[in-house]
């Protein structure tokens, strides 16, 4: 871990985007929970939970979005934590991370598009995964950048 983290900033950035994928992934496992029970004592302020994550775009062929979250920041999870034990993803790591933020931060903004534009409603939770997938990325590219000019 050290020689790895040294060439990609540190220990600072590696723990900063694991802590974010963690929270995105704690609040991506609230959303799932939340779609399967459809307990609205889940959903806090205003009830936009409920209207966006009851909306048609919720899901994609009946898979709910937040599953989706829930796998994608398992693998950046999952990508972090191997990276100080195996070569091959200490190398490819911080470039999978960036991917996989990249897609996470496009889609994100694709949602985010709906919640304002089409449902009219922001769920905070789903803020939340903007936000936590936003840091994964730009942490991603500070990595990324000091891994290649180091």
């Amino acid at each position: 871990m050290k020689s790895a983290q040294k060439k990609e900033g540190g220990p600072l950035f590696y723990w900063i985007g694991l802590f974010a994928a963690v929270l995105g992934e704690l609040d991506s496992i609230y959303l799932l929970i939340y779609k399967l029970t459809g307990n609205n004592k889940m959903c806090i302020g205003s009830g936009a939970c409920h209207d966006v994550n009851f909306s048609p775009y919720s899901e994609i062929y009946g898979i709910p979005l937040s599953l989706l979250g829930v796998v994608a920041y398992l693998v950046i999870v999952a990508v972090l934590l191997l990276e100080p034990r195996l070569d091959i993803v200490r190398e490819n790591g911080p470039l999978a991370v960036f991917g996989l933020g990249l897609a996470g931060v496009g889609f994100s903004a694709y949602l985010t598009y709906l919640e304002l534009d089409v449902i009219h409603k922001v769920c905070p939770f789903c803020v939340v995964s903007a936000i936590c997938i936003s840091i994964v990325f730009i942490v991603a590219i500070v990595r990324l950048v000091r891994q290649f000019t180091s």
